[in-house]
């Protein structure tokens, strides 16, 4: 089977097809970390000619580093409580969630916990054990990183907050920021959002010396509201302003709503009402739903999708206008329009957007940054 032949394929067929092969694949890495259990077990690797079981696996087996691993984490876990094959094939668990869990299973918990990951996914299996297993919170440093011979990098991390599991009260929150290397001489440090306990997170990533200076500039201004100048109470007053900021222009959100005063029907413009109503409506998530009754529910990207098109017509009323994410706008452009009109519709607005967006990236390079890493814990 080669890949030009599948174009013949009609949708369905393809969708069926799919779904198989990756039960079949489930199946297989089951059976694949079963064998690997008793291989280990039996130290066959060693009359192979290599010392580990993981030296065996990345280069007889020619499975990547971080592919041999998992699998034989997942292998020793499962060889002390089979029930995880079972999951394994039936595709409850995965070789990286078992991976996670394996540290934490004992004789006496292992059935409830792995009944509780069972389903999730990585970040949601760790969340779970940093309820289960809250580690100690993240001690306040200011420390400066050292340089590496790297190319520059930007990047920012933000965590979902999830419902508290277990405390009534608000539990702290661990922040952790740094500061970009100087150009052409330092990488940024890899963004890191990481449970804690419930309700607790460690969260880093880079930022310049410029930001410094604001965060700075932050706790001198709140120092009556916040003597202590404790950051996590300085980041969570300032993305609450910047969402409510971003939900203000976004969707016209607002605490003291005004009616329109557009006159006549300009099919172009969404009212500021309507986008209000329709975001209220649909909790601010796309709501596309496929013929199998998934819905999307996506919260980046989105956009106010006209049901029927505004090319044609379509009025933008609360009736026509629902909320999508850009990929589920883009199919029903396709599923109208014809496949490829996507790529062909708003091209001068999405130039534009990303020439704006370039220049904003390019104007933080500029800024000559210093080199600090900065923690901090809070309520």
């Amino acid at each position: 089977m080669s890949i030009t032949s599948l174009d013949r394929l009609d949708d369905h067929t393809l969708t069926v097809e799919l779904g198989r092969l990756a039960g079949c694949e489930r199946e297989a890495t089951a059976a694949l970390v079963a064998h690997l259990a008793e291989f280990d077990a039996r130290r066959l690797y060693e009359g192979e000619g290599l010392p580990s079981v993981f030296k065996y696996g990345t280069t007889v087996l020619q499975l990547s580093e971080d592919s041999a691993y998992n699998r034989i984490q997942a292998a020793r876990a499962a060889r002390r409580f089979p029930a995880i094959l079972e999951r394994l094939a039936a595709g409850g668990l995965s070789v990286t969630t078992v991976r996670l869990l394996a540290p934490h299973l004992t004789a006496e918990n292992h059935e409830r916990l792995l009944t509780a990951a069972d389903g999730k996914g990585k970040h949601d299996v760790e969340h779970l054990l940093a309820t289960w297993f809250p580690p100690p919170d993240v001690a306040p440093t200011v420390r400066r990183i050292p340089a590496r011979a790297t190319p520059l990098s930007f990047a920012v991390a933000a965590s979902e907050t999830t419902p508290a599991a277990t405390s009534a009260a608000a539990a702290p929150v661990a922040v952790a920021t740094a500061t970009e290397a100087p150009v052409a001489t330092q990488s940024a440090r890899p963004p890191l959002v990481r449970p804690l306990a419930a309700e607790c997170y460690e969260i880093r990533f880079t930022a310049s010396a410029e930001t410094l200076e604001k965060l700075r500039a932050a706790q001198d201004l709140l120092g009556h509201a916040v003597p202590s100048g404790d950051l996590a109470q300085v980041f969570d007053r300032a993305l609450t302003l910047l969402v409510a900021d971003l939900a203000r222009r976004k969707f016209a959100a607002t605490p003291r709503p005004r009616s329109s005063t557009k006159s006549g029907v300009d099919h172009s413009h969404i009212p500021a009402a309507v986008r209000r109503a329709v975001v209220l409506r649909d909790r601010a998530q796309c709501v596309f739903v496929s013929p199998n009754g998934r819905r999307c529910g996506e919260r980046r990207f989105l956009e106010f999708h006209h049901i029927v098109p505004r090319a044609v017509g379509g009025p933008p009323t609360l009736e026509n206008i629902e909320l999508r994410c850009r990929a589920h706008n883009g199919y029903a452009v396709d599923q109208y329009f014809g496949p490829g009109k996507r790529r062909t519709r708003g091209a001068g607005r999405s130039t534009e957007a990303t020439a704006r967006a370039q220049g904003t990236r390019s104007g933080t390079s500029s800024v000559v940054p210093r080199t600090l890493e900065v923690t901090a814990t809070g309520s």
